[in-house]
């Protein structure tokens, strides 16, 4: 797949740079690009802040 169709397909509003690690970076969700993995992942991700918190 190249480059072009694989950013487009990432349901983000930022896009992230090849040369860029990941780590640590700000991008907005776009629940209009998110296919059913970016909607478990956010699910998993928020299951997972919310064991964080009781643990405060």
């Amino acid at each position: 797949m190249s480059e072009h169709k694989r950013d487009a397909k990432r349901p983000y509003s930022a896009k992230i740079s090849g040369s860029s690690v990941g780590h640590n970076e700000d991008v907005e969700f776009s629940e209009e690009l998110a296919d059913q993995e970016d909607w478990e992942a956010l699910e998993r991700s928020e299951r997972a802040d919310r064991r964080q918190q009781q643990r405060r």
